[in-house]
């Protein structure tokens, strides 16, 4: 029988992270995948779901409210029922403007990119009652990289001790994206940095669960450092298409 190359790449994505956990002393099934899906089709999404991914991360807000619209209709679709692609958990994982926090808080289960009270602020806002809590991760600035985003770790529990007051809103950890290195040792670092100053949360009072971090390049050293949920992109869908 031939299997799906997409499908094949996700297997051997999660057999990496499987691993990657025996490796580190890490407990079997403590890691989880998010399928990074920007710029990939409705059909790439079904296709990976249908082999029991169900959370993707999505960058473009636009883009994003699209595919949900779709995979929402063929959910609901007697037509179509037999291609339910069952639970899909939607996680946006780009940078959260003022003016998109509206649809960000009615379409998507987690957001890993909040910097800001701001912004947290208007999301617990618009999120209806009906729905469950927003997940949120702070994302912080590790390393200072030109153009990246996040809130500085001095500033860090004071936003952190905000959100959590916050009614429409859980808190479930910190996010980081570090500069890419090539050398084992100096890919833990920012994850190392990034797991202490989650620990020194919890043992402030504030209760958290997850640390976001390590992409395909280094997610074995992420994990290594703790990481609970990698996001990897191409190593599933394999590469983009040029622009």
């Amino acid at each position: 029988m031939t299997t799906n190359p997409l499908i094949e790449r996700l297997l051997a994505v999660r057999q990496r992270i499987r691993q990657a956990e025996q490796d580190h002393g890490r407990p079997s099934a403590s890691v989880r995948l998010l399928a990074v899906s920007k710029t990939r089709s409705v059909d790439d999404i079904l296709t990976a779901a249908s082999a029991g991914q169900h959370c993707f991360g999505e960058n473009y807000l636009q883009e994003a409210l699209q595919k949900i619209t779709k995979i929402n209709n063929i959910r609901t679709s007697d037509k179509n029922r037999h291609e339910d692609p069952g639970p899909v958990e939607w996680h946006f994982i780009g940078h959260v403007q003022s003016n998109k926090t509206s649809e960000l808080a009615r379409h998507f289960d987690w957001l890993h990119t909040v910097d800001r009270l701001r912004i947290a602020q208007r999301l617990s806002d618009q999120r209806a009652d009906h729905l469950m809590p927003l997940n949120l991760t702070i994302q912080v600035m590790i390393d200072r990289e030109t153009g990246k985003s996040g809130i500085d770790a001095a500033e860090l529990a004071e936003l952190a001790s905000a959100i959590i007051e916050l009614p429409r809103l859980r808190l479930r950890g910190l996010m980081t994206i570090p500069a890419p290195q090539s050398d084992f040792t100096a890919q833990r670092r920012p994850f190392h940095v990034l797991a202490q100053l989650q620990q020194s949360l919890i043992e402030q009072g504030i209760p958290l669960d997850t640390l976001s971090m390590g992409m395909s390049g280094d997610m074995q050293a992420a994990i290594a450092e703790g990481a609970t949920m990698v996001r990897i992109g191409s190593d599933i869908f394999g590469p983009r298409a040029p622009l």
